[in-house]
């Protein structure tokens, strides 16, 4: 992800993002908002919305009120209340579509609890700033190793600090409960400020992180995800696939998030199918079905006196045998309905256009001589040989 300012560089090498997420252009951001509505003016006499959206650090974003009207762009820093002292963070929508926005994470906009923008941020504001997220990694890693020397089952992932460095926020995870008192008190006397401990999930631990997944793109929670619906086991089931934990979860430990997203595909394919707990009735006897391919609109079938063999019939003629068996009638054999078998041509490799052959080199092997075998035939001189 990378916006006009830091993906390209000289002689089209990547320069990467000199800012760690916080260029002004905001492009390098989780489902950053085009403002197009930008370059239209308002209606004679009504006012511009008074509320804008600011962006901390990992995409988080948060609504306030632009009080005092002053005259802010999107990419300006500003400085915003916060619950003692004050944030900063950078403005990232302005104008009416700040409204659809605060519909859409359910903020009302006449809300008076809704915090305030104070300034445009000084330089020395950003300079504090920029000094307290240097120290970020320096501080992650000591309270990692203080948390270890108390024996806490814990994972600290992340750690934000306030914009005037006043407050930090630890991002955690943990299987239980975890009574963090006492690593409060170590780390308050340690870093000299004020602590403050939240939990979070393996998912939400895994979009801050970001990260590769199995099928080779970024990670959906980290690039354009915002909300994590529940996936069960019964999302694979749907979808045939193998009950493998190695394969269905993702790199937070949890199902992955893609399981869902053919879900209401595989759902409205199956209702036109009969159901996976079938039973055919034969004169040969009962058949069970054993699996059953939504593309192909394919059912297998086997008998109960014979697992191993698979009968391959198609969906139209599993629902006519259905029908006939609900009259207390019975076929004579699966065979009858079972698809033909089409045997598919090997694919014979053809230089059509003057290519070398493909074993041109595998040499073949040199047999090795037996040497033992020729010394026993081989005849012995003679001891009378002058």
């Amino acid at each position: 992800m990378g916006c006009s300012s830091c993906s390209t560089g000289k002689d089209g090498q990547p320069r990467g993002c000199k800012n760690n997420g916080t260029c002004g252009t905001d492009g390098c951001n989780k489902l950053t908002v085009f403002d197009w509505l930008s370059n239209m003016s308002l209606p004679n006499g009504q006012k511009p919305f008074d509320c804008v959206e600011v962006r901390f650090k990992n995409s988080r974003k948060e609504f306030f009120r632009n009080a005092d009207n002053l005259s802010l762009a999107i990419g300006d820093v500003v400085a915003t209340q916060a619950k003692s002292g004050h944030d900063v963070g950078i403005v990232t929508l302005t104008g009416e579509l700040v409204k659809v926005q605060m519909k859409k994470k359910k903020v009302a906009p006449g809300d008076n609890e809704i915090p305030k923008i104070y300034r445009k941020a000084s330089q020395r504001d950003i300079d504090i700033w920029q000094k307290c997220r240097d120290k970020e990694p320096e501080i992650q890693k000591r309270s990692r190793e203080i948390a270890i020397s108390l024996k806490l089952q814990m994972k600290l992932s992340d750690v934000e600090f306030q914009g005037d460095g006043s407050k930090a926020t630890f991002y955690y995870t943990a299987e239980d409960r975890v009574d963090f008192r006492q690593l409060i008190k170590d780390m308050a006397k340690a870093f000299s400020i004020r602590i403050e401990m939240r939990q979070i999930g393996y998912r939400q631990e895994a979009q801050r992180l970001g990260g590769i997944g199995s099928c080779g793109r970024e990670l959906c929670c980290s690039t354009w995800l915002t909300d994590f619906r529940s996936v069960s086991t019964a999302s694979a089931r749907y979808q045939q696939l193998a009950l493998n934990p190695q394969k269905l979860a993702g790199q937070c430990g949890k199902l992955k998030c893609c399981l869902n997203y053919e879900l209401d595909m595989y759902l409205e394919a199956l209702n036109d199918f009969p159901p996976q707990d079938s039973k055919i009735m034969t004169k040969k006897g009962i058949a069970f079905c054993q699996k059953a391919d939504i593309f192909k609109e394919t059912l297998w079938f086997s008998y109960k006196d014979d697992p191993a063999t698979w009968h391959a019939l198609g969906k139209d003629h599993v629902l006519e045998i259905l029908e006939i068996n609900k009259k207390n009638e019975k076929i004579a054999s699966l065979e009858e309905y079972a698809q033909d078998n089409v045997s598919e041509e090997k694919m014979v490799f053809e230089n059509v256009v003057g290519q070398d052959s493909l074993t041109r080199f595998d040499r073949p092997r040199k047999k090795k001589r037996n040497n033992k075998k020729r010394r026993k035939n081989k005849p012995k001189a003679s001891s009378n040989a002058q």
